[in-house]
């Protein structure tokens, strides 16, 4: 069997000193600190022979063998689910209008990186993927069927029995395995489809906890209990986001909503379990856990803030028991991965940008790209450049559109208004429109009387900027839809050179494991 031999990459890194407080300020990179030589044996993938992988390789060692690459000692991937160019570019705008600047002008810390380039979403078997199958793109190197998190093209949906020998190796794995500490941090639930991918392989996102898997013939493990299990290195040094429910039992009531219980019917505390791992295993539930915790420490974090998905930023303070912002997560995140002298990998998700979108609700989408945006510049703030790998990008877009002719200035979220006497422009059918649409969604009809009516509502007298207004939509559909579109990559630090042109998705995780080390190069083979 033809094997790749592992590759010796010497990196200087630095190790942090000292015991930081949460509520304190934090800066990794400011830091006084020795330097240390790190030496990393780059390792194979089980996924290594399939043929998404190698291309993606080859792919990633051509920019290589031309531009070099520099060692990163820490790689940060923040992912933007649903975040398609639309999105930043009226985020942008949104993020400004909301401050009071110009927002046409305005940029988003994302767009200050100096590598970008543009990422090709399609899965194995869909034009249009979902959010399963592009992170473990990135997070394995292979392109995968849609629905499937962890395992190979061979595997397919819902079928149990597939999954046998077609495993991957993320590059969460290969980290572990070489010693870094890892975390990750989502507003989403921690079963989600993009956290997901960090550790688990099952033939269906779908199957988050036991309940999901009832009926289903064979030995699948729900994805909560994968993170429990997870068996690599020491396991997560922190994972904080949502999805309580996938932990705690049917007999538990939630801590904040009341007649509400966790999900598991095998009786099994998956947060008890945890904190049983070692005196070391912390679990928070609530922002007073959060703001007690000392993550200027060696504690593994489990922190589950909420019974599903974290609340929207902007509904964030009306939350009964409290939750830290994406941003405040982060940054907990990498103060306690920066205790590791050998590094750390970390995936940062702004999750419900995806959830507004879904809902033709542009206005929640925008704030969470803003918020997410904010938490790139914590991790800025916090790491040395010439260490740290930060990559930024999305899963795949949406279908949301910005149109219409609006004067400079016009809010983004409000109707087109013309520049010559600021009165809403017309559509031919004589009514107002909005600057932002979609083209799928539950808003291209209203039920009236039992009966769909698809005529276009008059919004002459709708406040449009509100938060809780739904964007019209063009084709009736029960959530809106993924779009297809190429989206944007964003990247500073050593590896971001290797970041530019049109890349497939996949070779993302191939820049990241040459950078830090923990992937061999195909080039590099052994008798």
């Amino acid at each position: 069997m033809r094997r790749i031999a592992l590759s010796l990459v010497s990196l200087t890194a630095l190790s942090v000193a000292g015991c930081v407080s949460p509520a304190e300020t934090v800066s990794v990179a400011d830091t006084p600190q020795p330097a240390l030589t790190l030496h990393r044996n780059g390792a194979t993938p089980v996924q290594a022979e399939d043929a998404y992988f190698q291309s993606a390789a080859a792919s990633v060692q051509n920019r290589i063998a031309t531009r070099g690459v520099k060692p990163a000692k820490n790689v940060i991937l923040f992912v933007g689910d649903g975040m398609s160019i639309p999105t930043i570019t009226a985020a942008r705008i949104y993020a400004g209008q909301k401050r009071g600047l110009d927002g046409e002008s305005y940029s988003l810390t994302m767009e200050t990186l100096p590598h970008m380039a543009l990422s090709k979403t399609y899965s194995n078997d869909f034009q249009v993927a979902d959010s399963a199958s592009t992170a473990t793109a990135m997070m394995t190197g292979v392109k995968v069927n849609s629905r499937t998190l962890g395992v190979r093209k061979d595997a397919y949906f819902g079928n149990c029995a597939s999954i046998e020998g077609n495993g991957t190796d993320s590059i969460f794995e290969l980290a572990e395995r070489a010693g870094l500490a890892t975390g990750i941090v989502s507003s989403a639930r921690l079963t989600h489809a993009t956290p997901g991918a960090t550790y688990s392989e099952t033939p269906s996102r779908d199957w988050e906890d036991d309940t999901n898997l009832k009926g289903i013939a064979g030995d699948c493990h729900d994805i909560a209990r994968q993170l429990i299990e997870w068996p690599e290195g020491d396991g997560f040094e922190v994972a904080m986001g949502g999805g309580r429910a996938q932990f705690t039992t049917k007999q538990q009531a939630d801590l904040e909503e009341e007649g509400r219980t966790g999900n598991r019917e095998d009786g099994r505390d998956l947060t008890a379990e945890w904190v049983a791992k070692s005196s070391q295993h912390a679990y928070i539930s609530d922002l007073a856990g959060f703001e007690a915790t000392d993550f200027a420490s060696d504690l593994k974090v489990l922190g589950l803030f909420d019974s599903s998905h974290l609340q929207y930023d902007m509904d964030r303070p009306n939350d009964p028991a409290g939750e830290p912002s994406l941003s405040e997560l982060t940054k907990a995140a990498i103060t306690r991965l920066s205790q590791n002298p050998d590094g750390f990998v970390l995936l940062v998700e702004g999750g419900r940008i995806d959830h507004g979108h879904h809902a033709v609700n542009a206005a929640r989408a925008l704030d969470e790209t803003d918020a997410f945006d904010q938490s790139i510049a914590t991790a800025l703030d916090m790491t040395n450049a010439d260490e740290t790998l930060i990559i930024v990008t999305a899963d795949h877009s949406h279908t949301m559109t910005i149109s219409g002719y609006p004067k400079r200035g016009n809010p983004i979220l409000g109707k087109v208004v013309s520049g010559l006497d600021n009165s809403p422009m017309k559509a031919q059918d004589g009514k107002p429109y909005t600057t932002l649409s979609y083209a799928s969604g539950m808003t291209a009809c209203r039920m009236e009387e039992g009966e769909p009516d698809c005529e276009r509502e008059d919004l002459s007298e709708v406040d449009t900027t509100d938060p809780d207004f739904h964007q019209p939509s063009l084709v009736l559909m029960s959530s809106e839809t993924h779009g297809g579109d190429d989206v944007a990559i964003f990247a500073t630090g050593p590896g971001s050179e290797l970041v530019s042109g049109v890349m497939e998705q996949n070779e993302i995780f191939h820049v990241m494991g040459r950078a830090s080390g923990l992937v061999a190069g195909p080039e590099e083979e052994a008798e």
